[in-house]
């Protein structure tokens, strides 16, 4: 088995919404009162990410998957939980002690028009990182690097003097994962990458990614909310619903045999032509919000699986050998 390089512990990522004090007062039988409000983006998640693997997290928009991204970044500081890179705790560190991990992580965002700097060219945006993380590197061969990175992502050097509004939705995309490769960093969350772009040119850009982690050994966080890339992709997947880690599990033992309910809703949902042996799965009932989170399972609302238990006990991960885990009652005591 490979080493793990990132380890997420019980990761929590909650953000108050209170707004100032007098927002949250409130007088209530003939009391005043102080209440915050909190939405729940992020809720005891934790798995560890191997060397050289692609993990994708995947579940509905608003499920917390990009706030985990982020989190384990450091550009979100946990509420709770640990995150370790290498055997080394880094969610806890001042500012200054992230710089050394700047370089080994790294991010490519969903929109690149909004994540590169419009008042600057190319050149500029892809030599900033390279300058800042190595001191007295001679202009030569930063030139050098950034005109190396540019040939492998697929985009003319020539070019580097152009600003950003100047290329094409699939060139910025390429611009933003130069980026991310011009530091040579080994692990990248990649936050769907792709979401914006025609389909013939998602194709070109994954393919890209690939061949990046191929040749340079990378290993990808990977978030979508598009299944037939995850599978594409995927070494694992980790689905994930309102915050809360649903089921992990190798990419095709997920395809082939999912086992938590919502997971199973979620496959059901791919198109696929003629009877494929999936069954539609419909969700019934309301989504609820992060800021009131239902009590025991998040899911118990909208399960078609549901029991008196799932309605008073949070479900934890469970291993089910091979190396998947689920987090459901009913998965628990065979009834899926």
């Amino acid at each position: 088995m490979r080493e793990t390089l990132v380890s997420i512990q019980n990761v929590s990522k909650h953000f108050d919404i209170s707004g100032g004090l007098l927002d949250q007062l409130s007088l209530s039988g003939g009391r005043l009162t102080r209440t915050r409000t909190l939405v729940r983006a992020v809720n005891s998640v934790s798995f560890d990410i191997r060397s050289g693997e692609t993990l994708s997290v995947v579940g509905e928009s608003g499920c917390g998957k990009s706030t985990l991204g982020r989190t384990v970044l450091g550009i979100y500081p946990p509420t709770d939980g640990t995150i370790h890179y290498r055997g080394r705790r880094i969610d806890n560190l001042p500012p200054k002690g992230w710089l050394p991990y700047r370089t080994r992580m790294q991010m490519v965002f969903q929109d690149p028009y909004a994540s590169l700097n419009p008042r600057m060219p190319v050149r500029k945006i892809l030599e900033e990182p390279v300058r800042f993380h190595n001191r007295g590197i001679k202009d030569n061969e930063v030139k050098d690097r950034v005109a190396d990175v540019m040939l492998q992502v697929g985009v003319d050097p020539d070019w580097a003097d152009r600003f950003p509004h100047e290329f094409s939705g699939g060139q910025r995309q390429r611009i933003s994962i130069a980026r991310a490769l011009v530091v040579d960093p080994e692990f990248i969350v990649a936050d769907e990458p792709i979401a914006a772009l025609d389909v013939s040119i998602q194709a070109q850009i994954l393919n890209l990614l690939m061949d990046a982690q191929e040749s340079r050994g990378l290993t990808y966080l990977f978030i979508s909310h598009d299944l037939s890339v995850v599978r594409h992709i995927s070494t694992r997947v980790a689905v994930m619903y309102l915050g809360t880690l649903c089921e992990l599990a190798p990419v095709k033992e997920l395809f082939d045999n999912p086992r938590h309910p919502y997971t199973r809703a979620l496959l059901s949902a791919i198109p696929r032509l003629g009877n494929k042996g999936f069954e539609h799965v419909r969700l019934k009932g309301e989504i609820p919000t992060p800021i009131n989170l239902p009590e025991g399972c998040v899911f118990h609302g909208r399960c078609p699986k549901v029991h008196e238990r799932c309605i008073k006990e949070v479900p934890i991960p469970v291993d089910h050998g091979g190396g998947v885990f689920v987090a459901c009652h009913a998965a628990e005591e065979g009834l899926v």
